[in-house]
């Protein structure tokens, strides 16, 4: 069976992550891991099971055998780092952004396009099988055609203020994900996006010109509403929860908890919290995103998720974040002359 050769760059705890579960795949061989340091990985689990463990991006890059780079550095180096893999002829998973800046991405994407090869962005949720469940119950049209989209979203701690600082905002950091996941389930496009949003969790947020909690509406081509609703604070875990309303009926996909046991008494009626963190919550849809972009690649079939998917969710955060700013609905046609769309 034909494996993919990669290299990982920057090896953080998401790029710790995905190394351990490429260690794990059968579809895929981790030949080298770089990061600016890599003291933290010595006598690891990683450096015992890889053969190049590097500082030198180049060395990565420059090395024939490897076909695919897993790009996990901070975001202000993806887009470098995925032109210069495209330039060496790597197809590219990046983690999500691109890019902080719209007119950056189209550049990223421009390129490439030229150099002919495959660029998915890491929004894992498409992989997790809720709510991949979710998006085949209403490709299948049981429960008719799309009337409503919801999407709860709810962090269960806030980020620090240093986080905060170069995060790029809640939109661009955190909605991401979900204005991903509104496109993917309304299989269309956003034609108009309008935001409420504030600081209720921590008003230092607003030094960085960043919210914590936000409603955030939205009009699809196909006629249906959608809503998310985002928190940096929910107590009780990591609430993600998801719902599309049809002219014929509802699929929801509900969280994941500890354990699905129910304990009623005469007293109460009691379960398990949400599971706490996002790395326990998705830890298989991790799995399975590398493993379809490692198949993509090997039988150059179509991704699943595009670096114009990427590029989309991007120019919804710009827009949530314009709405915000200028307390309006933004209609998406305003941004089309700035950020134009294109096949990718």
């Amino acid at each position: 069976m034909k494996t993919l050769s990669v290299g990982i760059i920057g090896a953080g705890r998401i790029g710790r992550l995905h190394a351990e579960n490429i260690l794990q795949s059968n579809n895929l061989h981790l030949k080298a891991v770089c990061d600016i340091n890599t003291e933290h990985l010595k006598g690891s689990f990683i450096e015992k099971n890889v053969p190049i463990i590097t500082t030198n991006v180049s060395k990565l890059l420059s090395d024939d055998d490897i076909e695919a780079v897993i790009i996990c550095s901070s975001t202000d180096t993806h887009s470098h780092y995925i032109k210069e893999a495209a330039i060496s002829n790597k197809h590219i998973f990046c983690e999500k952004p691109i890019s902080k800046n719209v007119t950056e991405t189209e550049e990223v994407l421009r390129v490439i396009k030229e150099n002919g090869v495959k660029l998915q962005v890491g929004f894992n949720r498409r992989f997790d099988k809720h709510f991949r469940k979710v998006q085949q119950t209403v490709q299948s049209k049981q429960i008719g055609t799309p009337q409503l989209i919801k999407i709860s979203s709810r962090d269960p701690e806030p980020p620090t203020l240093e986080y905060v600082a170069g995060a790029g905002g809640m939109f661009m950091d955190m909605t991401i994900h979900d204005f991903d996941m509104a496109r993917y389930l309304a299989d269309s496009e956003v034609v108009d996006i309008s935001v409420n949003a504030t600081n209720v969790i921590n008003p230092q947020f607003s030094i960085y010109d960043d919210v914590d909690t936000a409603i955030i509406t939205m009009t699809f081509e196909n006629g249906a509403l959608g809503v998310i609703d985002n928190s940096r604070q929910a107590v009780y875990g990591y609430d993600q929860r998801v719902e599309v309303f049809g002219d014929k009926g509802v699929v929801s996909a509900d969280n994941e908890n500890e354990t699905n046991v129910k304990i009623a008494t005469q007293e109460t009626v009691s379960m398990d919290h949400p599971k706490y963190f996002f790395l326990e919550r998705y830890h298989e849809a991790y799995r399975e995103e590398l493993n379809e972009f490692a198949n993509a690649i090997i039988r150059n079939k179509p991704l699943l998720c595009t670096g114009n998917d990427g590029f989309q969710a991007e120019k919804l955060a710009f827009a949530a974040k314009k709405s915000k700013e200028e307390n309006r609905t933004i209609c998406l046609s305003e941004l089309n002359n700035l950020f134009p769309t294109t096949d990718r």
